[in-house]
């Protein structure tokens, strides 16, 4: 793993902005040739993936979006459920144009999203990888202990607004916690920079909200459902990557992806949690450019 002085808080990239369903969503837009999309989940945004798009940025266009409500894009007066951003998202490659042989780069609620559009547009569709993503619904029995406790608390009314929407936990604690290396001050503050006020941290509220465990909530159940199906027959060419301990993407998840994904290639990454991207960078990014390399 790098050491934390050779991984950069800097984000050399110019902002680019696109008009989808009446608000502007913020996107970085590097390279030439076919996309590759990287999408990012709670509570972070493009920035997440500033360190590894650079080693693909010789051999394809490299697109990483802000979710609607999140980093530098609008925050529009919606729900901000799973459908919501979904929406907003197919509105994005929409707009740009970009849904033909289409590499997706995806973790966490960006997995729940690029997984789903996956399965959906199969034949637009070129390669998937991805790290810490949602692969399946969730037990609360199989979640870690710490996890489990705090998405019981996220998860009830009054308790979690006061958590992530005043305390701004997700981002102060959760963030970090789940971050393998320390996380300098200039990462930890641009992150947190697109979420000054209570108002602003509805989306992160959201988030937690929508992670299908025990059957709840139901809609979203059924949308992983079928897309995780859709991934034990699909040929399309699958690159994971994987950390130790892992937070969603644990051992047992490892040997399920090895087991029931076709044309599956799996990368130890070494130590990282939740956040792998500001853990190991260097590796992501070089593996991701020799895969792609051989597609």
């Amino acid at each position: 793993m790098a050491s934390a002085e050779q991984i950069s808080s800097d984000f050399p990239f110019e902002s680019n902005y696109v008009e989808v369903h009446g608000s502007r969503m913020h996107y970085i837009d590097v390279g030439e040739g076919d996309p590759i999309l990287f999408l990012h989940g709670n509570p972070t945004s493009s920035y997440l993936w500033r360190n590894i798009i650079p080693h693909l940025s010789e051999q394809g266009r490299c697109i990483a979006p802000d979710l609607i409500g999140m980093g530098k894009s609008e925050h529009p007066d919606i729900p901000y459920r799973y459908d919501d951003h979904y929406r907003y998202l197919s509105g994005f490659i929409d707009e740009l144009d970009i849904g033909s042989n289409l590499t997706l780069v995806i973790h966490d609620w960006g997995s729940g999203l690029g997984f789903r559009w996956a399965h959906d547009h199969e034949d637009q569709v070129r390669a998937i990888a991805f790290m810490e993503a949602i692969i399946s619904p969730m037990s609360w029995e199989e979640m870690p202990s710490d996890f489990r406790r705090a998405f019981r608390m996220m998860r009830t009314p009054g308790v979690g607004w006061l958590m992530i929407s005043v305390a701004n936990m997700f981002v102060k604690k959760m963030l970090p916690d789940a971050t393998y290396r320390t996380l300098d001050p200039e990462a930890m503050d641009y992150y947190a920079s697109a979420f000054p006020t209570v108002a602003s941290r509805k989306p992160v509220r959201q988030w937690p909200i929508e992670v299908p465990i025990s059957g709840k909530p139901a809609d979203n159940v059924a949308v992983i459902e079928a897309y995780r199906d859709w991934l034990t027959h699909t040929e399309l060419p699958k690159l994971l990557f994987y950390a130790h301990p892992g937070a969603i993407i644990t051992e047992e998840q490892v040997a399920w992806c090895r087991e029931n994904m076709p044309n599956l290639h799996a990368v130890d990454i070494g130590d990282g949690i939740h956040f792998v991207q500001e853990d190991n960078p260097e590796l992501i990014g070089s593996e991701l450019a020799k895969w792609y390399a051989d597609l």
